[in-house]
């Protein structure tokens, strides 16, 4: 029989420090499809569990290249098994789509599904190709609209935010190993200036948010524009591998900021705050287990 894994190994595995990054989506695809906070609260559960899945099934879909090129990690270096992983990874996924029946009905199962199903395809089929950041930054839409399945369109504009930030993300993290281009770490920079143009845009005057939740959201989109885009701004002037992690970690943990600055514009404070103070957090735990 095979050991299970140490604990440290299995945060290694589901990148522990970047789940606090996902109940955001959530919550923020929640506020504005007018889902009440408590009706959307346990929503985040089977989103991290699906977001473990995939980063465990993404180990196991690369254990050859990262025998080569990571050999720290924990498949290659032999702390969690291949079959392990997978087990792992399906055990996951199963539980997250079963939480998201279990709070959000049929319908958030019309969205959890495909959503399962997308992580599985970037891991194993999608995340090498010309179509990677694509398939990554739909998994990411698909779970803001996860808690606005009741009415996914009021969603439809935080869903195209963080969907946007993420292809960015995922764009630049390619160049983790061997480094980046310039014209690469300037689209994930021009990704992350048109997430904030989508927010901008329902930030306007007339749109019929009160002037207090404008300047607070507002504030939240500062804070995002000054932790993801200044670092993908200095990976476009120096691209080598070492800058494009540092702004592959702070695209990862810096989302925060804009999904709370979409909570904020919805009046839910609290939340918004309790999303933003994840992106200090993410920072502290990605000194201990690392989130890419």
């Amino acid at each position: 029989m095979t050991a299970l894994p140490a604990a440290r190994d299995l945060a290694e595995l589901v990148r522990l420090p970047a789940a606090l990054t996902v109940p955001g989506d959530a919550w923020s695809g929640a506020a504005w499809a007018g889902t009440s906070a408590a009706g959307s609260g346990l929503m985040p559960v089977g989103s991290v569990l699906l977001y473990w899945s995939g980063m465990a099934l993404n180990d196991w879909a690369d254990r050859a290249v990262d025998a080569v090129e990571r050999p720290e990690r924990v498949i290659p270096s032999g702390r969690v098994q291949a079959p392990t992983a997978l087990a792992i990874a399906a055990g996951l996924g199963v539980a997250g789509v079963a939480v998201t029946a279990a709070v959000g009905g049929r319908r958030a199962l019309r969205v959890s599904v495909p959503l399962a199903a997308l992580v599985a395809t970037y891991d194993v089929l999608a995340k090498d190709s010309p179509a990677g950041p694509v398939v990554m930054a739909s998994t990411r839409g698909l779970d803001v609209l996860l808690a606005a399945a009741a009415a996914p369109g009021a969603a439809a504009r935080p869903a195209a935010a963080v969907a946007v930030h993420t292809a960015g993300v995922t764009l630049l993290s390619r160049g983790e190993v061997h480094g980046a281009t310039p014209a690469t770490a300037g689209a994930a920079l021009a990704a992350t200036g048109t997430a904030l143009g989508i927010l901008a845009s329902s930030l306007r005057r007339g749109s019929g948010i009160p002037p207090g939740r404008r300047r607070t959201a507002a504030a939240f989109a500062l804070l995002y524009a000054a932790r993801v885009g200044v670092a993908q701004a200095r990976a476009a002037a120096s691209p080598d591998a070492g800058t494009v992690r540092a702004a592959t970690g702070a695209g990862i943990g810096g989302l925060t900021f804009l999904q709370a600055a979409w909570l904020a514009a919805r009046g839910r404070f609290l939340p918004a705050v309790v999303v933003a103070g994840a992106s200090p957090a993410f920072r502290r735990a990605a000194r201990a287990v690392s989130p890419t």
